[in-house]
């Protein structure tokens, strides 16, 4: 009687048992069905393994301070220039035996080495000659030039000259130096454009000029100059409204910008 029922107690677990374990089988694929018709970017999987990814492959973000603080740094400044070697002394010069009569010479006039070596070159460079000074009217342009004190003037009639009465002596351009007012100063040319007439843009006046006749070198105007140093005056009269015939006839013009 015991065996019987244990037989048949068998056989419905075993039916249970047997319907039960298609029940998990179904379950199982179910999710995995499930997982196929996802998008890719919605599969967990895919989440996870972008989280395992390793952190050495994130480039590093740096903070908005920091991006500020070095967009207003400014860039590294180029290296100096080395500076300029320094002016030989007297004591640095072979003067022998005037040595000392040099230096005491400099303490009298209370010179410089340069202002003394400059006193020097301009009382024997240009022996005869003296330093005349001048510009224009409102004192923007300044020059100086080494001219005889008894000045030969060119009053010349072209068409230029003759309405700005540009009377004027020439001198070569090594004895020519404009002290002061270069950007003020503009330049009217016309015909060649040989002739480069300058004047001060602020006030107007012509106190210097670069001729035709003598390119490399500079006409002044003689009313331009300081008063003191201008001994006697000659004109010569040019007549350049025949220019060519002129500059032809005439013999010592085109030598007197040169040394």
């Amino acid at each position: 009687m015991r065996r019987a029922r244990s037989g048949a107690a068998a056989k419905p677990r075993g039916q249970k048992r047997s319907g039960a374990s298609r029940a998990p089988a179904a379950a199982v694929s179910a999710p995995g069905a499930d997982r196929a018709r996802r998008p890719a970017g919605q599969a967990g999987g895919g989440s996870r393994a972008a989280a395992r990814q390793p952190s050495a492959k994130r480039r590093p973000q740096s903070s908005p301070r920091a991006q500020e603080a070095g967009a207003g740094e400014p860039p590294p400044e180029p290296p100096l220039p080395p500076p300029p070697p320094a002016a030989p002394s007297a004591s640095e010069l072979d003067l022998g035996e005037q040595r000392e009569r040099w230096e005491t010479f400099q303490k009298r006039q209370r010179l410089s080495f340069e202002g003394a070596a400059k006193l020097l070159l301009d009382t024997y460079e240009y022996q005869g000659l003296v330093k005349h000074t001048g510009g224009c009217h409102c004192g923007a342009v300044r020059f100086e030039v080494w001219a005889s004190a008894d000045l030969h003037i060119f009053d010349c009639n072209c068409s230029i000259c003759k309405k700005k009465q540009n009377r004027h002596f020439i001198v070569p351009a090594s004895r020519f130096k404009l002290l002061k007012g270069a950007e003020n100063i503009t330049t009217y040319t016309f015909n060649t454009h040989k002739a480069q007439h300058t004047f001060c843009k602020r006030c107007g006046v012509q106190s210097f000029y670069s001729p035709r006749s003598n390119p490399g070198g500079f006409g002044i105007a003689p009313h331009c100059l300081d008063e003191g140093t201008v001994r006697s005056v000659v004109v010569e009269e040019f007549n350049g409204s025949d220019w060519e015939k002129a500059m032809k006839e005439h013999k010592t013009i085109k030598s007197m910008s040169k040394e």
